[in-house]
C-alpha cells in the first residue's frame, strides 16, 4: 500500500486579518511548515500536494525550497474544489487530507491513521464534544442534543483514494464542509479515530497564541 497527502491552503484568511495565517510564524517557523512537515517527513507518505491560494504560491515555493516529495498547485475557490484539484494529482492507494491551518499534529497520529486504513476506507480524527449543544431557531432554543453522541471533527481525514475520488466526482460543485461528509452522503461508513484537543484550527489570532503554547511543549 502507498499513501499520499493533500493539504488545503487555498483560503484568504478573511477572518484572521490582513496577513495569511498560514504564513504566520511560531518559534520562527511558518504555520504551513508545521502542518506539512510531519507529512513530508513521514516515511510511508510518498507525495504531498499543497492546494494553495494563488497569492502565496511563490512564497510557499521559497519556504519549501524544491522538496522532491512536495507539489504545490493552485487551489480552488472553495475547500471542496481545492481538494478535488489535489485529487487529480495523486495515484496512491490511500490519501490523507489535512487543513494547512492545523499545525499541531504529530507522527504518532499519522501512524495511527495509516495503521487503521487497511481495515477502514474512510477515517476522520475527532474529539468528544464537552459543551452542551443546543439547536436554535429565531433566537430560541428548540432542542438540546445528546452530548454523548457528538464529536468535534478535525483533520487529517483519510480515505481509500478511489472512494474519495468517486465522492468528489459525484458531488463536484456542491458545498460540503469536509470530505467525510461526502462519504456519509454516499452511504458509506466513516470511522472515528479519537484524538486530543490540541489539534486546533487557526482561525483567529487567539488561536495562533494557543498553538504557540502547544508547540512549545
Amino acid at each position: 500500500m502507498n499513501y499520499c497527502a493533500i493539504i488545503t491552503a487555498g483560503g484568504t484568511s478573511s477572518r484572521y486579518g490582513q496577513k495569511n495565517k498560514l504564513l504566520e510564524k511560531i518559534n520562527g517557523k511558518e504555520v504551513i511548515k508545521y502542518s506539512a512537515g510531519i507529512l513530508l517527513n513521514h516515511p510511508k507518505i510518498k507525495q504531498v500536494i499543497i492546494c494553495a491560494n494563488k497569492s502565496i504560491i511563490n512564497t510557499l515555493e521559497n519556504i519549501f525550497d524544491k522538496n522532491e516529495k512536495l507539489k504545490i498547485i493552485e487551489g480552488g475557490s472553495t475547500r471542496q474544489e481545492s481538494v478535488f484539484k489535489g485529487l487529480q494529482e495523486v495515484s496512491c492507494d490511500y490519501v490523507l487530507i489535512h487543513d494547512g491551518a492545523r499545525p499541531v499534529i504529530n507522527k504518532e497520529l499519522i501512524d495511527k491513521i495509516i495503521e487503521t486504513l487497511p481495515t477502514q476506507k474512510a477515517i476522520t480524527v475527532a474529539t468528544k464534544t464537552t459543551d452542551t449543544i443546543k439547536v436554535v431557531h429565531d433566537g430560541c432554543v428548540v432542542k438540546t442534543l445528546n452530548r454523548d453522541e457528538l464529536y468535534n471533527i478535525q483533520t487529517p481525514q483519510a480515505f481509500e483514494t478511489k472512494l474519495i475520488k468517486l465522492a468528489h466526482e459525484k458531488y463536484h460543485g456542491q458545498s460540503f464542509s469536509d470530505d467525510a461528509g461526502m462519504i456519509e452522503t454516499l452511504g458509506q461508513n466513516v470511522f472515528i479515530l479519537e484524538n486530543d484537543y490540541k489539534n486546533i484550527k487557526i482561525t483567529t489570532k487567539n488561536d495562533l497564541d494557543i498553538a504557540k503554547i502547544y508547540l512549545k511543549i
